[in-house]
């Protein structure tokens, strides 16, 4: 097969290194206090409804209205930018790393996310599956619906205005779906993973082997 990718290489990456390396920026303008130091263990939010909030990771200062950062992911802090304690940073800066111990559907994931074709954000906003799409999704579900260049596949929300969205990529079917409807995504997230039909195969070879190699643990 012509797309084959080298799963030993692949496996023995995430064998040797199950995390991700999160890192958690600036929400805002504004002078940072930090909550953590290096090795400590944070949590993400827990409870039914996610109401218990994750570790308090840095408070940010704008105007003497301090607002408090907590974790969104659990893990172990691998990096705190301490030469930026009581600074004043910009929206974006790096603040902390969080290292993420992967657990095994986030690492069939991470390698899809390597093999799809991802479909990216154009700009911050709220996505919706355009009503055409939508409808055949709840017909046969997304793994069932094709997409094709230059068809409308999304609804962009931003600022009370709805813009179409087409399709640029290859043609596929709509593998994964990274996006909830009515939430905002940032601007270069990937919004479908669209796998061509011949790759399918190839796809459901990869989930075999990782749920495969890691149940043997």
């Amino acid at each position: 097969m012509s797309n084959e990718i080298d799963f030993d290489e692949i496996l023995s990456k995430y064998r040797s290194d199950p995390f991700d390396y999160v890192d958690v920026c600036a929400t805002h303008t504004g002078t940072v206090t930090f909550k953590v130091v290096e090795g400590d263990d944070v949590q993400a939010p827990s409870g039914e409804w996610l109401q218990i909030p994750g570790t308090a990771l840095y408070e940010i200062n704008r105007e003497r209205n301090p607002k408090l950062i907590a974790a969104q992911t659990n893990g172990v802090v691998s990096t705190v930018r301490t030469e930026l304690e009581g600074r004043f940073v910009e929206a974006g800066e790096r603040l902390i790393t969080i290292k993420h111990p992967l657990k095994k559907k986030e690492i069939i994931e991470n390698i899809l996310k390597e093999v799809l074709y991802l479909f990216r954000a154009p700009e911050r906003a709220k996505y919706f599956f355009a009503l055409d799409v939508q409808s055949r999704i709840e017909k046969k579900g997304a793994r069932a619906v094709t997409v094709d260049q230059g068809e409308e596949v999304l609804t962009m929300s931003l600022m009370k205005r709805d813009t179409p969205i087409y399709y640029s990529g290859e043609r596929g079917v709509i593998h994964s779906v990274y996006f909830k409807p009515g939430v905002s995504v940032s601007q270069g997230e990937p919004l479908l993973g669209v796998c061509a039909p011949e790759k399918l195969p190839l796809i459901q070879k990869i989930i075999t082997r990782v749920k495969a190699d890691w149940d043997s643990e």
